[in-house]
């Protein structure tokens, strides 16, 4: 769905099954409002609407629903749409201070549902020791007649969410459960395109790790372990959600759309399984790490006594040698000095051969 222009002034021109009429007002959209649309019978009204004017309109009707998009707003604008909709006010708490879990909670006749959008950075855009997955929050509240979505950080934009139902008029016919089902079914589709980057990251650091020869960052593979944690957190606490939509927890879910969250469900399936292989695959990426940092250690430490050994024995010759006593043997002989030299270099390349014989060296 293309961006929404910068209105100073805003008209709304809707028709009605009583006939048309035309009302206009001088009315600066909050930034906090990023989409409010009246939808009757799976089609979109057209013209620009207030929350108070759409909430109006469907009542008056008893007919569609009104899909209000919120991004990071304020209190007295949240405050302003819950009274209009009749929000619970911890349901309203939770949604503007954010930093919630994945969770399905009912109030009175209202549904509140929290979700986490994540997204991959790549490398190129991805700055030393920084994030590889960001996250954001995603509330719904769902009504008879209305459904409120609320979003914070720039992680899942539903522009194209609501674009994609707004060309399907017979899914959006189903009420606001049916946007709930888009929303969801978006937010999983990205945890599958999330994991499978992370697999590309994660094939490409094994074969480094088993590579002959390499050195491997173990500090790397602790940042991406870290990050599927952090996907973990997202994944796993929304399944029971899921099932508790797809199995009739609440009327405002139309028999229709349960059968979507069913599918929406079997993808999040998928995508816990493979996160939970990504945890353990980690874990033994990072035992295989050490391994090779204490082998190369061993390897390092190896060839330092081999050739402490080597030096050591002509250190010793000379050492003897350079005590300066009156009487020790062949101090005095004309072939001493050669002979000496001749045996430090024998014993160094024995040394030497033995080394390199038992891979020392």
């Amino acid at each position: 769905m293309p961006s929404l222009p910068n209105l100073g002034l805003r008209n709304r021109v809707s028709r009605g099954e009583r006939g048309s009429r035309n009302v206009s007002a001088v009315t600066a959209r909050p930034a906090s409002v990023v989409d409010c649309a009246v939808y009757v019978e799976g089609k979109r009204l057209p013209g620009e609407w207030s929350y108070e004017d759409a909430m109006a309109e469907v009542r008056s009707r008893r007919n569609g629903f009104v899909w209000i998009g919120l991004h990071e707003p304020e209190q007295d604008r949240i405050n302003g749409v819950a009274d209009t909709f009749g929000l619970h006010e911890l349901a309203v708490e939770d949604a503007v201070h954010a930093h919630q879990r994945p969770k399905l909670e009912r109030y009175d006749e209202t549904l509140f549902m929290v979700l986490k959008t994540v997204r991959y950075v790549p490398d190129r855009a991805r700055a030393t020791n920084s994030e590889i997955v960001k996250s954001g929050e995603l509330m719904i509240f769902l009504g008879r007649d209305f459904v409120i979505t609320v979003r914070h950080g720039s992680q899942a934009a539903l522009t194209r969410v609501r674009t994609e139902l707004e060309e399907s008029p017979e899914q959006l016919a189903l009420g606001p459960s049916a946007v709930v089902h888009g929303i969801a079914d978006h937010v999983v589709d990205s945890y599958l395109e999330v994991t499978e980057s992370i697999q590309d990251d994660i094939d490409s650091i094994e074969t480094e790790v088993f590579a002959p020869r390499t050195s491997v960052d173990a500090e790397q593979i602790y940042l991406m372990k870290r990050e599927v944690m952090q996907l973990r957190r997202a994944v796993m606490p929304l399944s029971q959600p899921l099932q508790r939509l797809a199995g009739g927890y609440t009327p405002h879910v139309a028999d229709q759309v349960r059968s979507y969250f069913r599918d929406v469900e079997d993808h999040l399936a998928t995508v816990s399984e493979r996160v939970a292989s990504f945890d353990e695959l980690l874990t033994t990426l990072v035992d295989a790490t050490l391994a090779k940092i204490t082998l190369q250690q061993n390897t390092d430490m190896r060839k330092i006594s081999a050739w402490v050994a080597i030096i050591s024995t002509p250190t010793m010759i000379a050492g003897i040698y350079g005590m300066n006593f009156d009487r020790m043997p062949e101090t005095n002989w004309a072939f001493g000095y050669p002979v000496t030299l001749l045996v430090m270099m024998v014993c160094c390349v024995v040394l030497f051969k033995i080394f390199r014989k038992n891979n020392w060296l």
